[in-house]
């Protein structure tokens, strides 16, 4: 596979059950919740820290933003981190991350300012959700000399069906000199679905790969439709704060496919994935994405 010549919008939806998908370190550590409107939100650093990880742990990936330690079993630094690498075309060609995601370091000999090709918007659940406090105790205690073992408390969410959507900029990464490659989207893909299914923590287990939709729009035409998240949306007989499970749910994709229709003649191809477990309906019927997509060049994603 050679250099990437498509723009190509992604839209992915996975649920989490009984875990924080993404807490937030100012605040107890609860999952990020839109006050106004009570939907989960996700932030887009924790959608890469997963793709990340999966890339370095699973598929051998160098990956330069990731945690390191030294002899002492301190963490590294960026600025240690930099020494390990010559200059910054080593780092461009070594380290997927910075090819997908960019970088910024202002480091003496090593300064650098990309901005990654791909872009994703922060995560948003397409409903409701109902945020849960957990106690419970520990066995061991916590201090020498305390013969009981100590609380433990911390705040999950029963279930929420996250949506993200994100853009792969090529122009981007040609005028930045970015050797972003079909490979390297590829592997990202793939980091997307199984690094979300491998997320196997404390915190994270419990999450699940539901929908991913990559549509690769025709070389050179600087097109793309935009917020593919807001063009799918649950329907269930269930209030959306008492959702538990995705046989609960349907997901409409009327909107979806009326708007790739509307812009066929600038879609090359749709590449798709989806869990046997969703249930998908368009114009009130129930149906596949491939039926769906009939009118379309369409790939099943191979992982």
């Amino acid at each position: 596979m050679g250099e990437l010549k498509n723009r190509s919008e992604i839209l992915f939806l996975y649920d989490v059950t009984d875990a924080n998908p993404n807490g937030d370190p100012m605040d107890e550590n609860k999952p990020r919740i839109d006050e106004e409107t009570g939907v989960n939100i996700v932030t887009d650093v924790r959608l890469k820290r997963t793709i990340r990880d999966y890339l370095h742990e699973y598929k051998g990936l160098e990956v330069f933003v990731r945690e390191i330690r030294d002899d002492k079993g301190e963490l590294k630094t960026k600025e240690d981190r930099l020494k390990e690498f010559k200059d910054n075309n080593e780092i461009i060609e070594k380290c997927i991350d910075i090819r997908l995601f960019g970088a910024t370091n202002a480091v003496e000999g090593k300064t650098m300012t990309l901005t990654g090709p791909v872009q994703f918007k922060f995560g948003r659940s397409l409903h409701k959700v109902d945020l849960t406090y957990i106690k419970g105790t520990t066995v061991m205690p916590s201090k020498s000399g305390k013969t009981q073992g100590t609380f433990t408390e911390k705040y999950i969410l029963p279930y929420s069906l996250i949506a993200f959507y994100g853009i792969v900029n090529e122009n981007l990464a040609k005028v930045q000199n970015i050797p972003l490659t079909e490979e390297d989207i590829d592997n990202m893909m793939e980091g997307i679905w199984h690094g979300t299914k491998n997320l196997i923590s404390t915190s994270k287990f419990g999450q699940v790969p539901r929908l991913l939709i990559q549509v690769i729009h025709k070389p050179d035409s600087y097109f793309y439709i935009g917020e593919l998240d807001r063009r799918v949306k649950i329907i269930s007989d269930i209030e959306d704060e008492k959702i538990r499970d995705i046989s609960q749910v349907k997901i409409d994709i009327t909107e979806l496919i009326r708007v790739f229709t509307e812009n066929k003649d600038k879609i090359e191809k749709i590449r798709y994935k989806v869990n046997e477990r969703v249930n998908l309906v368009s114009d009130g019927k129930e149906v596949t994405l491939k039926e769906s997509l009939k009118d379309f060049q369409t790939e099943e994603l191979p992982f």
